[in-house]
């Protein structure tokens, strides 16, 4: 599959990707006769898992430490792998602070509801 396509599919730029190809959070991806990026599934399956991570708050250096130790293929990592995804869990802080902001803003939009239908009524009645 080729870079756009990919880049549809998973929601993020080409540029994003080769960024992720560069800096090695992805290895090298093989390009066809043409010279054109042709991913794998296994290619499009660890983009899928860095556009995941990098949503959950993961630095880019905590997932190229990440992805080193997987790279590695050896279970003698994985406890060293799982402090890492552990930093992921920062995630239910950032969701409750933003269901608190959200909440604000609910308030805030209700209160100017009120406001404009007080003045809707007060207007229909100086018609009157």
């Amino acid at each position: 599959m080729n870079i756009k396509k990919v880049s549809e599919q998973l929601e993020i730029t080409p540029d994003t990707i080769r960024y992720y190809e560069r800096i090695g959070l992805v290895p090298p991806i093989n390009r066809n006769k043409n010279g054109v990026r042709d991913f794998t599934d296994l290619d499009i399956q660890r983009l899928d898992f860095i556009k995941c991570m990098r949503h959950a708050g993961l630095s880019i250096e905590s997932l190229h430490e990440y992805m080193h130790l997987y790279s590695l293929n050896d279970d003698r990592t994985i406890p060293a792998r799982k402090r890492i995804l552990e930093e992921a869990e920062k995630l239910d802080e950032r969701i409750a602070s933003l269901q608190e902001t959200r909440a604000y803003l609910q308030h805030k939009i209700n209160v100017y509801d009120s406001q404009l239908t007080q003045a809707t009524n007060d207007l229909k009645l100086s018609e009157e």
